[in-house]
């Protein structure tokens, strides 16, 4: 694409830390549908804060309040109770026109009869902007996302990540100091996800606003954001930066959820690390070994047993490993020194193995949900 630069203004991230500026201010924020005795609580007191410039993901399941918690911040549903602030003005009961935030939705929702250029300058000509600067500030939006010389084509004429780029310059355009953004990747097929991944935090980048992107792919969570909240039935279990929550999760529902994790509990836990406890530990960061008389290394955790399962997954190898002191683990073995020899690799099921790890790579979690 071409290598335009953008012409949208930029606004610097607030520095983090205490008393940092907040885009964004949850307080109490809980919404119940439904009516007695037939009510579905969505979200659950939710207190959260989202600062300028930042990128903002909110991951969880289907069902788990993420979508209603970005709804409520757009004004589509109301609050039952708590608070919505954008930057510091309570807005909680306002309609959405009356907010300073656009939102993109996984449907793009371009008018087909309407070339490219005059989809993204239509929320304008709602507003009433004369045409002159009407036009000059479409193409300025369709330039920050490289689209600048498709503004006459049709919808119809772009593929899937071009018609998103479209949705989000008709968001830009407006210069909101808040984009929403509701799984805007989820119809597009993987290639095309991967690629607007690079391109969306590329152009958060560029423009400065602050993003909040709800999903439910922990990987493009991971991959995009500056930040997380984990969401599991109408509340936050984790918020922190992509490394600190898969690294350090703070559920064994985080830890479950965002990524591949091993749980180990019980007498298992105090026979293998030596004390009581749910622990995590990453598939990656476990070791191998057919030598199953050699002591562990200083500093490291061992564990014996048997393999139950090879899984060949392209560049790596999934090895499902049935402990000797109870519980299994998954180990996951990057494909570094060629093709293996058969689909299952040089170890199958039924070989007898020594798992090793780090000791800081027992991540100790508060349950077993």
């Amino acid at each position: 694409m071409p290598n335009q630069a953008p012409t949208l203004p930029r606004e610097e991230p607030a520095p983090a830390g205490p008393g940092a500026e907040r885009a964004i201010r949850l307080r109490g924020l809980r919404k119940v549908f439904g009516r007695e005795p037939h009510t579905v609580l969505a979200v659950d007191g939710i207190d959260l804060d989202i600062r300028p410039g930042e990128f903002f993901s909110m991951l969880g399941p289907s069902g788990s309040g993420k979508t209603t918690v970005l709804r409520m911040i757009a004004g589509f549903e109301l609050p039952t109770s708590g608070t919505v602030e954008l930057d510091g003005r309570d807005v909680s009961q306002l309609p959405p026109f009356d907010r300073d935030v656009n939102t993109v939705f996984q449907d793009y929702a371009l008018f087909p009869h309407m070339s490219v250029r005059q989809n993204v300058e239509y929320g304008l000509r709602v507003k009433r902007v004369p045409k002159a600067q009407r036009t000059q500030r479409a193409l300025d939006a369709l330039r920050s996302v490289h689209l600048g010389e498709h503004g006459d084509r049709k919808p119809t004429q772009l593929s899937g990540g071009q018609r998103q780029r479209v949705a989000l310059a008709r968001a830009l355009v407006n210069r909101p100091k808040v984009l929403l953004l509701d799984e805007p990747l989820g119809a597009l097929d993987l290639k095309l996800r991967l690629a607007m991944q690079t391109e969306l935090k590329a152009l958060q980048r560029e423009v400065g606003i602050t993003f909040v992107f709800v999903t439910h792919d922990q990987d493009e969570a991971l991959t995009m954001s500056d930040r997380i909240a984990v969401f599991n039935n109408g509340r936050i279990e984790q918020v922190g930066t992509p490394m600190e929550v898969y690294e350090q999760p703070a559920s064994a529902f985080v830890a479950g959820f965002v990524g591949t994790s091993n749980l180990i509990s019980g007498h298992a836990a105090e026979a293998v690390i030596g004390r009581l406890g749910v622990y995590s530990i990453r598939p990656e960061k476990i070791r191998l070994d057919d030598d199953l008389g050699q002591p562990a290394a200083d500093g490291h955790t061992s564990a014996t047993g048997t393999i139950s399962n090879v899984v060949y997954a392209g560049a790596a190898m999934r090895y499902e490993v049935s402990l000797d002191a109870g519980g299994q683990l998954s180990v996951l073995r990057q494909n570094t020194e060629g093709a293996p020899t058969a689909v299952d690799g040089p170890r199958r099921a039924g070989d007898r193995v020594r798992l090793s790890w780090r000791h800081e790579h027992n991540v100790r979690v508060p349950d077993a949900r």
